[in-house]
């Protein structure tokens, strides 16, 4: 991708740059009677906020239950957790796509889309939007839509699960070349942006990024990592803010916090969650069964409002808003407003509308538009699935909570919501706006939203957006028969009644490129890992030795693994199960499964292997295959071992696709493994990390298959996922010797095995996902700050040693004769190794976090020639 002329980060904010001496704590729109409203956890925990003169008009402090950060800056102009005027709201977005325009000029402007986060940022982008003027609106959401595939998806730092899905109608939205403008709004370490970029760039390359928030809070740490990042990808990335500053924590403020929010909320237990200081009206007993045409016979206190929504006009921008879009909803807006001002109370004063999570931009627009047409003063928010801590108390931003259980079938599965400083806020009317998929039996149940409202206010009005579902291409239709998985001697140095490979055979297509080649343009994002194949590493003599040293001393030891494994599946999966390893590190694993359940049982178990690919998700007609022939119910999905656990995350999310798109229910994105180090399944052998000899070597002890490959000009929609078979290195072959040298060790260690497997199977076995917390710190503590770049365990470093540019490796300083092998290869290509005294793996490979062809050195940074 050619470089852009002016690279790096440009910052904007409006009063001045961050420098400031200081902020002013009183008189701001969050507090009464001149009073901050983050005082009270200022004067509590010492946390300051310093920047630019209006920030505490921006922001108040609240306490919530979090591992990381006690804190919570909680916006007075973002229409979320503080009912603010919708004009003030929608304002300082539509101001800041203002300046974005200004800082692009007309003609890049006229080609930029905005792209804005759920559910925080989902009305604040769309604001961005409509103040750039002709640009198209997205914004990422976590509710899937069956049958609609995901053009991205990523991360928040501290989720285990993809937390972010972008669903858009059309595609091409996101595959131009025009600036792409990401809308958050706080700017704190930068993560979810640099995560969401670094996707998008993976897939759709272009020049340049705006990134937009209300208030840019990241500390002196942070602030130089956007520009780093946008070095690495040769794209400009500009930042425009409202307001700049940091927050200054004291030491030990997170314990302290956590201490300050227990203390409370046991207070709370103790005395009933006093979520209002208001008095209570009366909450009908009965709900219906269902949303009801005339809301006035199911519940006293709600009266629905037909709003007349256009037909065909989305809600939001869940699956794209365009120009067209927005032109109609202005031409529709006065009319529905009129209708809501219609339906309010005569002596109405003080009225609330209230969206619903990632539903905030019809809302804020109909509450901005009934603001000109009534005399009483309208106020917006919207409810959060987001836990904080209420407390009565003027110099606090959060006075009060409502809580009522999730109504809009969630994906991620049913738990608390929230309303807050909307209970004792003497609203004579609230409009609750939701969309269809949300007017559920839940939302009118007796401990629902509306009988929360109900409570807390004299009349409540539902108005009921349509949810718009895109039209889901039609599935092409597919072969009637899926070919018959490949097998040895053909394919594959092990024995046909082993494993069935659900693969395509590409030996005779060249993908090899040259490993520094490859590096290049993966870190670029100018090629996916899958598209190309490294050069198979070819062995030394010494090299081959401590294999077989490795293997005679790890027999015993993997052979007791296998078994705990198998028997823990035989128990807990199925009595014949159907093994699915994950080409290719669960292959062997998967044939030693086979042979141990066969030993022990005499089973005669399928094993078949398909593959799997990050960011790709599993092959979706290996699915389809094996849940013509087989129960789904039955297979149970085999890897070799865990590192931070991606894998695991990416099957959990490509079957929950699968079954949408197929209908296809049943398979247990539960994977099974020998080894688990990053405590990531349930299922295990054991979370030891030590040296498995399948993971020294490539193809030479995986049936000489390589590992597997995904490109588009050569893995139709028809065909299985490819792979090579290299014949040609059958002389260094030891695929089958290793499965013998463990499988010998099988009589030795049964009753062990059997043992432990019973006594794991009574265990807490919960994945605690430590390996994922490690990594990320590790990321940190070395500024990588890309966990894909961290490769924690003795297998994934093996494979950074053998495939990818390593950076540098960190051993454990007692690891022993397990690392020998590591220390070898790293010896061989001149990278230096670490010791670590607290290391929670016993090696964790780097891979070279900047690589360029032109880089040197350990430091990571390429030199200009």
């Amino acid at each position: 991708m050619e470089k852009a002329v002016n690279e790096g980060v440009r910052h904007q904010v409006r009063d001045g740059d961050g420098d400031g001496d200081g902020v002013r704590r009183s008189g701001t729109a969050g507090g009464a009677g001149g009073i901050w409203s983050g005082s009270w956890v200022a004067e509590r925990l010492g946390v300051e906020l310093v920047g630019d003169d209006r920030l505490t008009d921006l922001l108040g402090l609240a306490l919530r239950r979090n591992p990381k950060r006690a804190h919570l800056l909680v916006s007075n102009v973002l229409g979320k957790h503080v009912p603010r005027s919708p004009s003030v709201v929608y304002g300082y977005g539509f101001e800041l796509g203002r300046r974005v325009r200004d800082l692009l000029g007309p003609d890049e402007a006229r080609r930029a889309v905005v792209l804005g986060y759920a559910e925080t940022a989902t009305g604040l982008g769309h604001s961005v939007a409509d103040g750039l003027g002709l640009a198209p609106y997205l914004h990422s959401t976590r509710r899937p839509v069956a049958g609609l595939a995901p053009a991205g998806g990523f991360e928040e730092s501290h989720s285990h699960a993809t937390s972010h899905l972008l669903l858009p109608e059309d595609p091409a939205l996101l595959t131009g070349d025009g600036p792409l403008i990401l809308v958050d709004d706080e700017f704190s370490t930068g993560n979810t942006v640099l995560n969401t970029v670094r996707d998008l760039h993976e897939r759709y390359p272009r020049r340049r990024y705006v990134v937009v928030a209300l208030v840019d809070m990241r500390s002196p740490a942070d602030a130089g990592r956007l520009a780093a990042f946008a070095g690495e990808i040769g794209a400009r990335v500009d930042l425009v803010a409202a307001a700049s500053g940091t927050v200054r924590l004291p030491e030990g403020v997170l314990e302290k916090g956590q201490e300050l929010v227990a203390r409370y909320e046991a207070e709370n237990a103790a005395t009933g969650d006093r979520s209002s200081a208001a008095a209570s009206w009366p909450v009908a007993r009965t709900a219906p069964t269902g949303p009801h045409p005339d809301d006035n016979r199911a519940h006293p206190h709600v009266t629905r409002i037909d709003l007349r929504w256009p037909a065909g006009l989305p809600d939001g921008g869940r699956h794209g808003f365009t120009p067209e879009h927005r032109a109609r909803l202005e031409a529709a807006l006065p009319s529905m407003a009129a209708r809501l001002a219609a339906a309010l109370p005569a002596d109405a004063r003080r009225v609330l509308v209230l969206g619903c999570e990632e539903l905030m931009y019809a809302p804020l627009r109909l509450g901005r538009e009934l603001e000109q047409v009534t005399d009483a003063e309208v106020r917006y928010s919207t409810t959060t699935r987001s836990p904080v801590l209420a407390v009565d108390d003027p110099g606090y931003a959060i006075r009060t909570r409502l809580v009522f259980p999730a109504h809009d079938d969630p994906a991620d599965g049913p738990g608390e919501r929230y309303a807050y400083n909307v209970a004792g806020a003497g609203f004579d009317a609230v409009v609750a706006v939701v969309d269809s998929a949300a007017d559920t039996p839940g939302l009118h149940a007796p401990d629902g939203l509306l009988a929360q409202l109900a409570a807390h206010t004299p009349q409540v009005l539902l108005a009921v957006v349509p949810s718009y579902a895109p039209e889901t291409p039609h599935a092409p239709e597919r072969p009637s028969m899926l070919p018959e998985p490949l097998r040895g001697p053909d394919f594959s140095s092990y024995a046909p009644e082993e494993v069935g490979w659900l693969l395509q055979d590409l030996s005779d297509v060249t993908l090899e490129a040259p490993t520094e080649e490859r590096e290049e343009a993966i870190q670029s994002g100018g090629a996916h890992y899958a598209e190309s194949l490294p050069v198979e590493y070819q062995p030394t003599e010494q090299y081959q030795e401590l294999f077989h040293a490795a293997l005679e001393d790890s027999a015993a030891r993997i052979a007791q693994a296998v078994g705990v494994v198998t028997e823990t599946v035989l128990a807990e999966r199925s009595p014949r199960p159907v093994l699915v390893s994950l080409a290719r590190a669960g292959t062997p694993v998967g044939i030693l499964m086979r042979r141990w359940a066969q030993h022990r049982h005499g089973l005669d178990l399928p094993h078949y292997a398909v593959s799997i690919v990050r960011g790709r998700g599993i092959d979706a007609n290996a699915l389809r295959w094996l849940a013509e022939h087989h129960d789904p119910r039955d297979v149970v999905f085999v890897d070799g071992w865990t590192g931070k656990g991606a894998i695991t995350r990416e099957l959990a999310q490509a079957l929950e696709e699968f079954e949408k798109s197929d209908g296809v229910t049943g398979f247990d994105p539960e994977i099974a493994v020998l080894a688990d180090p990053g405590s990531c399944v349930r299922t295990y052998g054991t979370r030891e990390d030590f040296l498995i000899p399948s993971a020294c070597l490539n193809s030479t002890v995986s049936g000489l298959i390589s590992r597997t490959v995904l490109r588009a000009d050569l893995v139709g929609p028809h065909d299985f996922h490819g792979a090579k078979f290299y014949r040609e290195l059958a002389a260094t072959d030891v695929s089958v010797t290793f499965l013998d040298a463990v499988c010998a060790r099988f009589p030795e260690v049964a009753d062990a095995a059997c043992a432990q497997a019973k006594e794991l199977l009574a265990a807490d076995r919960s994945p605690t996902w430590e390996g994922w917390a490690a990594v990320e710190r590790i990321s940190e503590e070395y500024g990588i700050h890309d966990v894909n770049l961290v490769k924690p365990g003795v297998g994934e470093t093996t494979r950074v040693m053998l495939r990818r540019v390593p950076w540098k490796v960190l051993a454990r300083a007692v690891a022993g004769s397990d690392l020998d092998h590591v220390r070898l290869l790293a010896e061989q290509r001149g990278v230096p190794v670490e010791e670590v005294a607290d290391l929670p793996y016993t090696c964790v490979g780097l891979i070279h976090p900047k690589y360029t062809r032109g880089a040197t050195g350990a430091d990571g940074k390429a030199v200009t020639v």
